[in-house]
């Protein structure tokens, strides 16, 4: 069996998980690294054989079919396109990129060159959201009516707290929401079906200020005395109301500085049968909730989920499975469209990713003009 050969891109947190969870199909081989700074240093850290400082010469000379782009946001059109134009299937970091422009060129240029294009919204496949979606799509939660969650981080609590997803220049015109309220709205929308038509948002930066040390990174501890003051206009936290195609509702709270919360989301669905809960605190245990009933709790177990989720599931009953098995479900997903063209797509496309952006920069006028916004395409 020929292994698929893969390219990643950024060897930072989330580089280095794309490359574990890539090795786990075991279909895939990881044959090279580009990086920046260091690039010998890192490949050899996460034992990558090739290393490069340009992606280009990756591209170019290591014969690959897959690259992961782990980069900041306002690099990925050029990779992607590049990728692409050299007929290397692509998979992307959310946001999929920094403007609604790149988006449709990347769509467009994914379509004209046939290839594999995905996003990593990996939340899609955790077992118990997995089964949380066949749920409505069989009927048993009845019609939906309300969504409501949250997702709440404390990375950036701090004024001293800075890293390139603040600079609008790097990330695009939203932070909290597009880095991680993405997923949380790709999430309703996937799980219950039914497209955001409209959306109200409130958003708040509490630290108008903050101080820049170098050399920091994401989730460091990492303390300095030389700071350099730069002013914040992108959000720390976002309230935002959705209106859903059918007439749901909807509610979301997003925050980068609620302290305590390392990586909390929370998901509810109201339904007219019963309710749905799921948090990734308890992340194998799906909630259902009865009226005229005892409550249930539904604890990852291929024997006693549908068969669709079962097929997400790794390992038996009673042994957790958790972030980086979403990652490893979402890339079988992905790399089975390359082999196979008739294989479901469930996973996030480039159109799946500019729907995203399309949603965020929504978001982002509702937040500004203090206006409901509809949601068109």
């Amino acid at each position: 069996m020929r292994k698929h050969r893969v390219g990643v891109i950024g060897s930072g947190f989330i580089g280095s998980a794309h490359a574990e969870a890539v090795r786990r199909l075991g279909n895939c081989e990881v044959v090279a690294l580009t990086e920046v700074s260091d690039p010998k240093a890192k490949a050899e850290a996460i034992c990558i054989p090739n290393y490069f400082d340009d992606y280009r010469e990756m591209i170019e000379t290591t014969d690959l079919d897959m690259i992961h782009i782990c980069t900041p946001n306002h690099t990925h059109h050029e990779m992607s396109i590049y990728a692409m134009k050299k007929g290397v299937n692509v998979i992307c970091e959310k946001p999929m990129c920094k403007t609604l422009e790149e988006g449709r060129d990347m769509v467009k240029t994914a379509k004209e060159a046939g290839l594999v294009n995905a996003v990593n919204f990996h939340n899609r496949f955790y077992p118990a959201t997995y089964e949380m979606k066949q749920k409505i799509k069989r009927g048993e939660a009845g019609s939906v009516w309300a969504v409501h969650g949250e997702y709440l981080q404390d990375w950036l609590f701090h004024d001293t707290d800075y890293n390139w997803r603040i600079d609008p220049k790097f990330s695009g015109t939203t932070r909290a929401v597009a880095d991680i309220g993405s997923h949380w709205i790709d999430l309703a929308e996937t799980t219950t079906g039914m497209k955001v038509t409209q959306v109200f948002a409130d958003f708040a930066t509490f630290h108008t200020v903050r101080k820049k040390a170098a050399n920091t990174h994401a989730f460091s501890k990492e303390t300095f005395r030389d700071y350099e003051d730069v002013t914040i206009n992108t959000e720390d936290l976002a309230h935002i109301l959705l209106r859903f195609e059918g007439g749901a509702v909807g509610s979301t709270v997003i925050s980068q500085v609620a302290a305590g919360r390392k990586n909390r989301i929370t998901f509810n669905i109201t339904g007219s049968k019963e309710g749905l809960y799921w948090t990734n605190d308890e992340i194998n245990d799906l909630w259902i909730g009865h009226r005229d009933s005892a409550n249930e709790l539904l604890t990852k177990d291929p024997s006693l989920m549908s068969s669709e989720t079962a097929r997400q599931i790794s390992y038996p009953g009673g042994h957790a499975e958790g972030f980086p098995d979403a990652f490893k479900n979402n890339f079988r997903a992905i790399y089975a469209s390359i082999t196979d063209k008739s294989a479901p797509i469930e996973y996030a496309t480039f159109a799946d990713g500019l729907r995203e952006m399309i949603l965020c920069e929504k978001i982002h006028e509702s937040a500004m003009t203090q206006k409901w916004v509809s949601v068109e395409e």
